[in-house]
């Protein structure tokens, strides 16, 4: 009998604090109007790093440190601009449509159990139009710290966030998508 009532109250307990988890990330991200931080980008070994701009919803910029390289949403496309290239995506035919979207996570993440990573990250995977997106958040902070993703070229792509501030007065001509030269 003690078994079952010690059983019965650990399930309790790890039910509760996982409602509790996704309850705080849910708050977080209702809360969140943009965060601002640097990244740390690998897409299949090749790694990047940057500072980068998320305003909800869908509007992102990102400059990389090393190679005068841009991505912008204005929440309608996607552009990546370097020096020598100009490509210009539907941000609804990317995973950064759904990540961008802090309604959506939210309601995905409502119906979604959660995976504790190395008891620092809570993760969540998502699945939708044949995206597979894992999203992380910090177990301390419930603050977003990065995704997995596999781009339209079909690599995987890891970001992480550090460095994160919340609610930061935003200029709004930063998500204007840069001319083609």
């Amino acid at each position: 009998m003690f078994k079952y009532f010690f059983i019965f109250i650990f399930v309790i307990l790890f039910t509760n604090s996982h409602a509790e988890n996704k309850n705080k990330i849910i708050e977080k991200l209702q809360n969140t109007k943009n965060l601002v931080f640097e990244f740390e980008q690998n897409i299949n070994g090749k790694i990047e790093n940057g500072d980068c701009t998320i305003q909800y919803p869908k509007k992102i910029y990102c400059k990389y440190l090393k190679n005068n390289k841009i991505l912008v949403s204005n929440s309608k496309s996607l552009v990546i601009k370097t020096i020598s290239s100009y490509y210009r995506y539907p941000l609804k035919k990317t995973p950064l449509n759904f990540i961008l979207d802090k309604n959506f996570l939210i309601e995905r993440i409502n119906n979604l159990e959660e995976g504790i990573l190395n008891e620092t990250y809570i993760n969540f995977t998502i699945l939708e139009n044949n995206n597979v997106i894992n999203i992380f958040f910090d177990n301390k902070t419930f603050n977003l710290t990065g995704w997995q993703t596999k781009d339209i070229y079909q690599n995987v792509n890891v970001t992480y966030l550090s460095s994160i501030q919340v609610n930061q007065q935003l200029d709004e001509d930063l998500f204007k998508l840069p001319i083609q030269n």
